[in-house]
């Protein structure tokens, strides 16, 4: 079993995090058990539960304090929602959220009314109907104290518009003075720790790259797959093959050599779980793609070889 948990740990991880963790972390690092076991959840999660998947997107920024008045004004709907700021205290009102934008206005460097650059980013952090919406508050709220520490912020938690989300207004000049500038890098990072926060709450969410996941836009639903796979659904159109780049090899790899550990693996739960991961990946390009170098490598068990890639049906195609 030692052996299986480690392949599992050794290529969830590339898969999962890539070449290097992301998520922070001040436990103390968990036993080569703890860890498969951690990633045997997170397989589970996308192959057979169809986990949701977190949304954290940079929506803009505010180029001076009217935009930023505005924004707070439009994230707290004049005051009648109640807003939180970085020190944890509630408020609501008119009078409140103008009193707030005097403190953003004037607290460290002063910022004008109109700006050349951003004076704040404005986050949102995003779940599917049907999750908990304070649970989705409470995983913001730490993941903002994770991640924005530096820097005064708002959050507005809106359960209006169907799936609930939290908006996070964050001043752009940290306390220290350093200026956030988020790249694609810290977004990956934030989408990890906000699912990583909503999983502590005892939300099921997932962070895992399209690319991880076969996907080349939105996650299809378990249904519609399944529909295909039983010959129910239709292909419209005869969408082509995703693009075999260096990270979807390595993606299919990795979901090849975790298939091989489960299947090899003598505990029956394992053996169970493999066909789920089967199933699943049998779609992602590479996967069964023909390279006589690395065949062996990217080869399914219990799947023949074939020469082309057959084409997964694409997100929306039953519309």
């Amino acid at each position: 079993m030692s052996t299986v948990d480690g392949v599992l740990v050794a290529w969830g991880d590339r898969l999962f995090y890539g070449p290097n963790r992301i998520v922070r972390s001040n436990a103390p690092r968990l036993s080569l058990h703890a860890q498969a076991g951690a990633v045997r959840q997170r397989i589970k999660a996308i192959v057979v539960r169809n986990a949701p998947q977190v949304m954290v997107k940079v929506t803009g920024g505010g180029r001076g304090m009217a935009a930023i008045a505005a924004h707070l004004r439009y994230i707290s709907k004049a005051g009648r929602l109640p807003f939180e700021d970085d020190r944890g205290e509630v408020r609501q009102g008119g009078e409140a959220l103008r009193d707030l934008a005097d403190q953003w206005r004037c607290g460290g460097a002063r910022i004008p009314e109109r700006s050349e650059r951003r004076e704040a980013f404005n986050i949102m952090l995003s779940m599917p109907a049907g999750t908990n919406p304070e649970m989705v508050r409470n995983a913001a709220r730490e993941f903002a104290k994770a991640e924005l520490a530096n820097h005064r912020y708002v959050m507005v938690l809106h359960t209006h518009q169907g799936n609930p989300h939290v908006h996070l207004a964050v001043r752009a000049e940290g306390r220290d003075g350093q200026r956030l500038n988020p790249r694609k890098q810290d977004l990956r990072r934030w989408r990890e720790v906000f699912a990583e926060k909503l999983r502590g709450w005892g939300i099921e969410a997932e962070a895992s790259s399209q690319v991880a996941r076969g996907s080349r836009h939105r996650n299809e639903r378990l249904w519609q797959r399944k529909a295909y796979d039983n010959g129910r659904g239709r292909n419209r159109g005869g969408y082509a093959d995703a693009k075999l780049t260096p990270a979807r090899r390595h993606a299919a790899q990795a979901w090849c050599e975790i298939a091989k550990a489960l299947a090899s693996s003598e505990d029956v739960v394992d053996r169970e779980l493999v066909q789920a991961v089967v199933n699943y990946a049998r779609w992602l390009p590479g996967v069964r793609y023909k390279a006589p170098e690395k065949q062996a490598q990217r080869e399914l068990p219990g799947l023949e070889r074939t020469t082309m890639q057959k084409a997964r049906p694409e997100p929306g195609w039953e519309r």
